[in-house]
């Protein structure tokens, strides 16, 4: 065999490797575009050729990668839950403590509404679709599953201790702490307004997170005899 031919060979897998790095590049940066422009314009304004623009693509690539704007979109809804379940898996709880493994899942999923304003409003587009998009996913099942089980664990560890009552649902309680820190951060502009005060000063919400904490421990707690 040449020098020639064992040079090909050789670094055949390397160009390989780059296209392939260089296409989940593309891919990555369509996507994240796709985030910001679909939260801005909602589904309808969220045109293929302005997310090309903002993800400095072309409008085929789109087509390549997702085959079409609403295949796009279910992606952008799938990627928003994704990236909310990896940070919920970075929390660090003890079972064995669940009473403050229990406050701090509603410190993080109150907090993360506030810190994650893209995630509200497309939850917001996508309730307005009647979730026509999110039901076509195969994947969004995947991702409620992991923080109703992690508070499951909490409430079968509470109840064990007798901290908590026996007659409440994983289920319930995840829905009670998502509508209350969703509410507040889906509506703080028209709340702010009627309230007369600002919902997103920092004593504001920190009240809230607090009174949220206060409230679904109430809801948790054992009849008193």
């Amino acid at each position: 065999m040449s020098a020639t031919a064992k040079k090909t060979r050789t670094a055949s897998p390397r160009r390989s490797g780059v296209r392939e790095q260089a296409a989940q590049t593309t891919r990555d940066n369509i996507l994240k575009a796709a985030i910001k422009v679909f939260a801005r314009y909602g589904y309808d304004g969220g045109s293929v050729e302005k997310i090309s623009k903002a993800a400095k693509s072309f409008d085929r690539m789109i087509y390549y990668y997702f085959g079409s704007k609403e295949g796009l979109y279910i992606e952008v809804l799938e990627e928003i839950y994704r990236r909310m379940n990896e940070a919920e898996s970075r929390l660090q709880l003890d079972p064995g403590q669940p009473v403050a493994a229990l406050q701090a899942v509603i410190r993080f999923v109150v907090g993360y509404y506030r810190k994650n304003p893209e995630f509200v409003t497309l939850l917001n587009t996508e309730n307005l679709h009647k979730g026509r998009h999110i039901i076509k996913s195969v994947r969004a099942r995947e991702y409620s599953s992991p923080a109703i089980e992690v508070i499951r664990q909490l409430l079968a560890s509470g109840q064990a201790q007798g901290l908590f009552r026996s007659d409440i649902l994983a289920r319930d309680l995840y829905l009670l702490i998502a509508a209350n820190g969703y509410f507040y951060m889906s509506n703080r502009h028209t709340l702010s307004a009627f309230l007369g005060e600002d919902l997103e000063s920092p004593e504001a919400l920190a009240h809230w997170e607090n009174f949220v904490i206060d409230t679904v421990l109430r809801v948790v707690a054992p009849a008193s005899h």
